[in-house]
């Protein structure tokens, strides 16, 4: 009894709550070997997310790498943008200096034409005869002779300046539209390095994203079959233990039919509605007048032991993980608030113990109201509608969930 009292009070501190599916409790009191299994499939589950991981880490790396050469590539395709912009700029102005220089040259053409035009209105040759014989004595011959090798000097000099002029500016023009060539070469082919990069890294990432939701599902599976081994686990703990104790309290002599109060306290706040507990209540009653057996462990929807009856119950009506899970009897007197036995209402609930300690509790029921309540009572019994007192040991509280 000390043994069994132990593992109680050890299970009360350290149990874990666990929400455990109603496909887990069909079979009552999972056997080790059904343990041993989960632990295999649950270790299986670790070794594929391991490997899993590891093949997503790979990828990860490769995907950085991928990513700083698109960025070192980006980085070129912008540099080279700017030198063509400079370029063409360049190209740009060195053809609007040789259109310029070409416009210079055009018109000292045009300005020769006019003096050669003047030059044969004034006689045709001015160095024949008849330009000397029509001099106004030899100070006008000296200055038409003077004057005509002046225009010719100066307009054959003004014309070679300005050839060679519109010649450099030609080169420059060339070599201005050699070098926009060249660089807009270059920046083509800097893009098609950007863009190859750019795809390699994209193809990257949605491998990534794949072996991403891999990971995910292999997770996902392996917290499912850790918590259906840990349910396992719990299930069979929770069997032999509230099993251990509802034999002993059968054979406990003088146990009190209520049991003073001994200053026990539990929550200090509720999680249910009043639709919540009528909707757990409804849902206890029609597994009552199903008549369905009373099995260890069992928590629905074919078979119920006590405490898997109030799990099922709340569970139906809505409360889920975290704020409502499989424990033990014990456990749910600690996990809710207590209520005085005048104050009950349908859908609280009852809790017994052979001593009037809270480790001992060994059966919970859920209270229907007018005195009455609905329980898993025992594989003799199975699942019934009774007295809140037909049963000794009741704790001085009720606990509303």
């Amino acid at each position: 009894m000390r043994k069994l009292s132990a593992l109680a009070a050890a299970l009360v501190i350290a149990l874990p709550v666990v929400v455990i599916d109603s496909s887990f409790a069909k079979t009552p009191a999972p056997t080790q070997a059904q343990i041993d299994a989960a632990k295999a499939a649950e270790a299986a589950k670790a070794e594929a997310a391991k490997k899993a991981q590891q093949n997503l880490n790979t990828a990860n790396q490769t995907l950085r790498q991928l990513t700083a050469e698109a960025d070192a590539a980006n980085a070129k395709y912008k540099k080279a943008k700017a030198e063509l912009v400079v370029a063409t700029a360049n190209a740009f102005a060195a053809a609007k200096h040789a259109a310029a220089a070409q416009a210079e040259v055009a018109a000292t053409n045009r300005t020769i034409g006019k003096l050669a035009s003047s030059a044969y209105k004034m006689g045709g040759d001015l160095t024949n005869i008849n330009s000397l014989l029509e001099a106004n004595g030899p100070q006008d011959l000296i200055d038409r002779l003077s004057t005509l090798n002046n225009l010719g000097s100066s307009n054959t000099t003004i014309l070679d300046r300005f050839k060679k002029a519109e010649a450099v500016a030609k080169k420059a023009k060339i070599e201005a539209d050699r070098t926009q060539a060249i660089v807009a070469t270059a920046t083509a082919k800097v893009a098609a390095a950007k863009k190859v990069a750019d795809d390699a890294k994209a193809a990257q990432a949605v491998e990534v994203a794949r072996l991403q939701k891999i990971q995910n599902a292999l997770m996902a599976e392996l917290a499912k079959a850790k918590n259906f081994r840990i349910t396992l686990e719990q299930q069979r703990q929770l069997s032999l233990l509230e099993e251990a104790n509802a034999d002993i309290a059968a054979n406990t002599p003088n146990q009190y039919r209520v049991w003073p109060d001994r200053g026990f306290t539990g929550r200090s706040t509720i999680r249910s509605t009043e639709a919540i507990r009528s909707a757990a209540v409804a849902y206890a009653k029609i597994q009552v007048e199903a008549r369905k057996p009373y099995i260890w462990g069992a928590q629905g929807p074919n078979a119920f032991d006590c405490s898997g009856l109030v799990y099922a119950a709340y569970h139906s009506a809505g409360l889920n993980y975290p704020e409502w899970g499989r424990v033990t009897a014990a456990l749910y007197f600690v996990a809710t608030k207590r209520v005085s036995l005048g104050a009950l209402v349908p859908g609280d609930l009852l809790f017994y113990s052979y001593d009037g300690s809270v480790q001992n509790i060994h059966h919970i029921t859920i209270y229907a109201g007018n005195g009455m309540m609905w329980e898993a009572n025992s594989r003799k019994v199975g699942l019934i509608y009774s007295n809140m007192y037909s049963i000794k040991g009741l704790m001085p509280y009720g606990g509303r969930v």
